[in-house]
């Protein structure tokens, strides 16, 4: 049974990957190379753990004055995640403001919680949010990320 469900979650981490490069990431950057941005999409920036070089993914996130919380909806599968693991110094734009931190993994957040407080206005938007990220999850796990300029 566990392998049954760990084999599930790997096809549709491979799955999601490729929407995402394929498809989100893509329509996300002309939107923004446009000016369109939305409140719901923080860009984050990470060290490349092989190549050393700035990696950027826009995530759902909800900043609040000390930080910002994501969720890596594929946990340590996830490049960006790797990049984390190996360099917890990130970068991090909320609107037009790049802000410096330290990631940190947080398996005990409750990521079903975490990802219903993502959203737009009102229930509606915060719970199409959360169900968006339910499908397209493998493994979630919460990432804070804390402010450590200013």
């Amino acid at each position: 049974m566990a392998t049954k469900t760990a084999d599930k979650a790997l096809r549709k981490f491979k799955l999601e990957r490729q929407l995402g490069r394929m498809v989100m990431n893509p329509v996300v950057a002309a939107l923004e190379r446009i000016g369109v941005r939305s409140s719901l999409v923080v860009d984050l920036e990470t060290i490349g753990r092989r190549s050393g070089e700035p990696r950027r993914v826009p995530l759902a996130g909800r900043a609040d004055d000390t930080g910002v919380w994501v969720i890596s909806q594929h946990g340590m599968r996830a490049g960006w995640a790797h990049n984390i693991a190996a360099n917890p110094a990130v970068r991090v734009r909320i609107g037009d403001e790049w802000r410096t931190g330290t990631a940190t993994f947080e398996p005990d957040d409750d990521v079903r919680a975490r990802a219903r407080s993502f959203g737009g206005a009102g229930r509606f938007g915060r719970s199409a949010t959360a169900l968006t990220m339910r499908a397209m999850e493998s493994d979630p796990i919460s990432v804070r990320i804390t402010f450590t300029d200013r």
